[in-house]
């Protein structure tokens, strides 16, 4: 009955402390750490290594993804998933696995890429991917299985 008393009043507290917090004070805890600059997007106000600007090697390596083909982006993020089937992927080249996928078209795929599906985080592991590339990644995969 203490343990209980202990626990009720503890938990109490607890709550006291945290409804105490403001609204701001939560967005400030919440608030990323970080933004992203792809290659090709004004970049200002982004600053980087000794306080300056960022420079042309530091948004490249952020836009690493960048310009690659369909293959390039699941040779490089995709295929250890589409290989082995790891969280039910689809593996590569399985039509009987990618033909529910196929017929519920392209957008649908490419929503599921975006947004990520079961163990599969969004975009997979390539986070820098454009929509497009996201897009002929899955087209090849797609081919892959035709």
């Amino acid at each position: 009955m203490v343990v209980v008393a202990s626990l009720v009043m503890g938990g109490a507290l607890h709550g006291s402390v945290a409804a105490s917090d403001s609204a701001d004070e939560i967005r400030a805890r919440l608030k990323p750490f970080g933004d992203v600059c792809r290659v090709g997007q004004d970049c200002g106000g982004l600053e980087g290594g000794a306080g300056g600007a960022m420079s042309a090697p530091t948004v490249a390596a952020v836009g690493a993804a960048t310009g690659l083909s369909g293959q390039q982006i699941y040779d490089r993020f995709c295929f250890a998933c589409h290989n082995t089937g790891v969280g039910e992927a689809p593996l590569f080249g399985s039509l009987e696995q990618w033909q529910p996928r196929i017929d519920q078209g392209m957008q649908q795929m490419l929503a599921v890429s975006l947004t990520g599906r079961g163990l599969m985080p969004p975009k997979g592991t390539c986070v820098t991917c454009s929509d497009d590339e996201m897009q002929a990644a899955i087209q090849y995969m797609v081919d892959s299985a035709q």
